[in-house]
């Protein structure tokens, strides 16, 4: 959708937000988004604000998290779910809700996730579904 062009892929939180607040109608992706923000309003400030969105960096060293990276996370398992790739995923993600809230279960497979993700680029290979199926099983008891 954006490539590597994070300024862009920020601005298009910041719209969708500003367009949200207006009440403008919006499509299927947009909507998500603004759900997803409206999820965490630790981060909506940021998002009225455009320009400080595209200048902030958010490294480990820094110790706050990426606020794009964790929605973007958010929206992934959710398409996953939505999808169930990998098999299985709706399952889990059903019994983390079950013991967690839906808001709380998606935390924790972001855990699973980032795991897979950061041994992948690791590797330099794609990320095991199986992997991170399996891991979101056991966190789902």
């Amino acid at each position: 959708m954006f490539g590597t062009d994070r300024n862009q892929l920020r601005r298009f939180y910041c719209d969708v937000w500003l367009r949200k607040q207006r009440g403008e109608t919006l499509d299927a992706l947009g909507a998500q988004i603004a759900a997803v923000i409206e999820a965490h309003p630790e981060y909506q400030s940021l998002l009225n604000d455009p320009e400080a969105a595209l200048g902030a960096e958010y490294t480990p060293e820094m110790g706050q998290t990426n606020p794009f990276l964790h929605m973007g996370m958010h929206l992934a398992i959710r398409e996953q779910v939505s999808t169930d790739r990998p098999p299985g995923i709706r399952s889990a993600y059903q019994l983390m809700i079950a013991r967690h809230g839906e808001h709380d279960a998606e935390h924790h497979m972001m855990e699973c996730l980032g795991k897979a993700m950061w041994e992948a680029q690791r590797a330099g290979q794609e990320p095991d579904e199986m992997q991170y199926l399996d891991c979101v099983r056991r966190l789902a008891g």
